[in-house]
């Protein structure tokens, strides 16, 4: 059986709630960087934790896996790229948060269907598509998509958007792709019926920064019998409306 630690640990004496003690000392050597700190050994990682060396060695492999934690040449553990990342969506959703929700709000408002805020999401070698924002329909009958979801990469409107105005080297190269997603860029939106599920109906436009480069689709969904082409309209003004300030 293991040894029962003399001293309690960091976690333990922070443990949450219903929490995993595993996930909770984890988190504890993340949280042992300090101001200053680039990089901390296994015997810093313990003494700043008290967690036993091997106990520390086993997150430390786990963290690692997850890119939160890099081993470094001399030994020493820093943080990883994937910290940097978390960072940059953490930084992004403050300001994003300010400017995205009214202008779905709005266009809930216009045409009383769902709007939602689609972004590329990286997953390893490929990527998904990332519901960020989500104002529902006040009708009974709509999708129930919510943020946070992860939804097709290439199936419906959002997706086709996010694919014909993402890296050009990523696109389908058959020539029925082709032809669609030149389509798609040539008008400026994605209107489709059935594309996701035969239940539903999407438009969507892009969302571009300020340096041109895409930041998001904007998605209006509905069911397929209230598809309504007069709805384009207002998504292409709502995504004029992001581009620029996001």
């Amino acid at each position: 059986m293991p040894r029962k630690a003399q001293t309690e640990s960091v976690s333990d004496l922070n443990a949450a709630p219903g929490g995993a003690a595993a996930v909770d000392r984890a988190l504890s050597l993340l949280s042992s960087f300090q101001a200053g700190d680039e990089a901390l050994s296994l015997a810093q990682f313990a003494e700043r934790t008290q967690l036993y060396k091997s106990t520390v060695l086993r997150l430390l492999a786990s963290l690692e896996h997850a890119r939160l934690i890099r081993r470094q040449e001399d030994g020493r553990y820093a943080l990883g790229m994937e910290i940097a990342r978390l960072h940059g969506l953490y930084a992004a959703s403050l300001s994003l948060d300010r400017i995205v929700p009214p202008v779905l709000r709005e266009l809930v408002a216009v045409t009383g269907e769902s709007a939602a805020y689609h972004v590329r999401q990286a997953q390893g070698d490929h990527w998904a598509r990332l519901c960020l924002y989500r104002v529902d329909s006040p009708h009974v009958v709509r999708d129930h998509v919510r943020a946070g979801d992860l939804l097709p990469n290439d199936r419906g409107s959002g997706a086709r958007i996010l694919i014909a105005f993402g890296p050009e080297a990523e696109r389908p190269r058959g020539a029925k792709e082709r032809k669609l997603y030149d389509a798609i860029r040539a008008q400026g939106y994605c209107a489709m019926v059935g594309d996701r599920s035969a239940e539903l109906g999407g438009i969507s436009a892009p969302v571009f920064h300020a340096d041109g480069q895409l930041a998001a689709a904007l998605t209006l969904t509905m069911p397929a019998h209230r598809y309504d082409e007069r709805h384009i309209g207002p998504v292409r003004e709502a995504a004029r409306g992001l581009t620029g300030r996001v």
